[in-house]
């Protein structure tokens, strides 16, 4: 499954910027988004306590992007497997020499399970890496995999297969009936928090009202 899943990686550049219609064609599209909308690229996405879907149960999402086209996040609290790095290299056909370590691969979300991303502490920077805020950032060219393994890579980082995606307008109709509530993205809740914490810890963290 990991030797598919890796061989796809490459085409997770083009889904970051395509937009989120041609993503997501059968979901319903809303085009008159007011000019007021906030824009919540970094933010947190937090599941309500009443969300039922078992995809998005107690998930909590770092939205790498929003703006009128949509929105696409990544799933921070879903671990699936601790996976060696040369044999994710090796699967995909690349140079695994020298390269040690594993990493926790994580379910990023149900939209396209093939499509790999690595979310990363913005010391680290490829020609394809989106800069999401100024302290996390997501590459998905697979030499991150190498860099880390190599221990050239970023200070800190998670590995994902597949995304969340909104059409334009749903999220914003999804937090105003109160599915989500969002809090400032912060790198100890992505990368360090014990993964069982982190709905907790990140809901902890939201004002009502803010």
């Amino acid at each position: 499954m990991f030797a598919r899943n890796f061989r796809r990686w490459i085409l997770a550049a083009a889904a970051i910027f395509l937009p989120a219609t041609l993503l997501h064609a059968a979901l319903p599209s809303q085009t008159d988004i007011p000019d007021s909308t906030v824009w919540l690229t970094g933010q947190l996405l937090i599941a309500s306590p009443d969300l039922r879907d078992p995809r998005f149960d107690h998930a909590v999402i770092l939205l790498a992007q929003h703006n009128r086209g949509g929105a696409l996040g990544i799933v921070i609290n879903r671990p699936l497997a601790q996976r060696p790095i040369a044999g994710l290299l090796a699967a995909f056909g690349a140079d695994a020499s020298g390269v040690t370590d594993s990493v926790r691969v994580f379910v990023g979300g149900p939209v396209d399970p093939d499509v790999g991303f690595v979310i990363h502490s913005a010391d680290y920077r490829r020609p394809d890496t989106l800069d999401i805020d100024g302290r996390v950032a997501l590459t998905s060219d697979p030499d991150v995999l190498r860099d880390i393994g190599l221990g050239k890579g970023p200070r800190k980082s998670l590995v994902a297969f597949g995304y969340a995606g909104w059409a334009p307008g749903q999220l914003e109709d999804e937090l105003a009936h109160g599915v989500w509530v969002t809090v400032p993205e912060e790198p100890a809740l992505v990368f360090d928090d014990d993964r069982a914490k982190v709905w907790a810890d990140a809901l902890a963290r939201h004002k009502p009202g803010r």
